[in-house]
């Protein structure tokens, strides 16, 4: 007979298992050697909901899923994201295989709608990545985002301000990330099956450093070919544009 878990080796091909296995954890890689080892099936749950509680936006928390991101891409799946408060660089992405043409961005106008749209997103796309931003989506939400991405084992990341840290989350995954150049430092608050290790220190690429950059006045906006939000209706099937 199969041993439990098998069968998500079977439908998600180049996953790690690991130790993981018997624990039915089917995993991501992270692309950075250091996390990888603390990680319970050395990468990022599948099937579920990984927060990553930072101190402020932009200073690393999106490069760090650069790697995986540029997998999921290869495999053609798809990359949404839902209201980031920054504009990810397109030439950073390409720069690392993420595939624009597999990247979606969402927009909604209000923070219910959102994730509204994050739990659809969730439930209907099967394989991928959705990432999300979201001060403090409460406990029933958030269980209702794990339940959506373990139903179509969709990866998802939530980020949350780190002051969120000491409330209790259903998420499988819960990292607090601070920066510390050239790099980024981060704590393991919750995971699956193993104690919480040790800070782990990430250092970014000298080459591609996955940047994102703010969102820029009107009066910028055309000078660096950045998309400003708008408050327009929710765009679900709008894929990021050059």
């Amino acid at each position: 007979m199969p041993r439990p878990g098998e069968h998500l080796a079977r439908t998600l091909p180049g996953i790690w298992q690991g130790r993981s296995l018997r624990r039915n954890l089917a995993t991501l890689p992270t692309g950075h050697a250091a996390l990888d080892r603390q990680l319970p099936g050395h990468g990022w749950p599948l099937g579920a909901i990984s927060e990553l509680l930072t101190e402020t936006t932009g200073h690393g928390e999106f490069s760090l899923l650069m790697p995986a991101l540029a997998e999921l891409s290869a495999r053609g799946q798809w990359v949404v994201l839902v209201d980031p408060p920054w504009i990810p660089y397109p030439p950073a992405m390409s720069g690392y295989g993420i595939s624009m043409e597999r990247v979606m961005l969402i927009r909604t106008r209000t923070p219910e709608e959102s994730l509204w749209a994050c739990e659809q997103v969730l439930r209907d796309i099967r394989g991928g990545a959705v990432l999300a931003w979201h001060d403090d989506p409460g406990f029933t939400r958030l269980r209702r985002l794990q339940l959506a991405a373990r139903s179509a084992l969709k990866t998802g990341f939530l980020f949350r301000p780190h002051t969120m840290a000491h409330q209790a989350s259903p998420a499988a995954l819960r990292l607090q990330l601070s920066a510390d150049p050239p790099g980024t430092r981060i704590r393991v608050l919750k995971c699956q099956g193993q104690r919480a290790a040790e800070s782990i220190f990430i250092r970014h690429s000298p080459h591609l450093p996955g940047k994102t950059r703010p969102v820029a006045g009107p009066e910028q906006d055309s000078a660096k070919g950045l998309s400003r939000p708008q408050s327009a209706p929710m765009e679900t099937h709008q894929p990021y544009a050059h």
